[in-house]
């Protein structure tokens, strides 16, 4: 690479770090350690291919990394175990109502990984239909139906949950 190149790549990480760090932790649905070992294993593939990428969307391309990568882990766990859930960075934009937010990472850490990551890019990362579809390669209908089942049984968990404590 050259020094414009590690200049711009430096400039990238300044930038991106830590919403790809609240993406991984949110899509792996782990601990925070798991998600900082993705975000590491995106930006050494983000390294390697910088100078072909960096004038594209750098960010896009280590999104799709770190979820691609998340799934993949989940896919080769015969039996999926409960694991710790940790809390995302802390943000400027953060709720004040903290219990939501922690019942939503709840039920979102109960959703299969690839719902799981649809929601979280859709709505968490407020990416396009079309964006999310691109980053996780698949169609846009794909995103749509997951997503919709995703909320459908986010709403149902919670009513249910409502309910009991009446």
């Amino acid at each position: 690479m050259t020094g414009d190149d590690e200049a711009a790549f430096d400039e990238f990480l300044a930038g991106g770090s830590t919403s790809l760090l609240r993406t991984a932790i949110l899509v792996c649905g782990a601990s925070r350690h798991d998600a900082e070992d993705l975000v590491q294993y995106a930006l050494e593939k983000v390294y390697r291919n910088w100078p072909r990428i960096r004038h594209d969307n750098p960010e896009a391309y280590a999104k799709k990394i770190v979820v691609n990568a998340a799934i993949s882990r989940a896919r080769r766990r015969k039996v999926l175990k409960e694991i710790t859930f940790s809390r995302p960075p802390e943000t400027a934009a953060d709720s004040p109502d903290l219990d939501l937010r922690d019942t939503l990472i709840g039920e979102l850490r109960r959703l299969p990984p690839r719902m799981r990551a649809v929601l979280v890019l859709r709505y968490w990362e407020d990416q396009s239909e079309q964006a999310t579809a691109a980053l996780l390669g698949c169609s846009v209908g794909t995103v749509k139906s997951q997503a919709a089942r995703g909320l459908a049984r986010i709403r149902e968990n919670l009513q249910v949950s409502e309910e009991v404590t009446r």
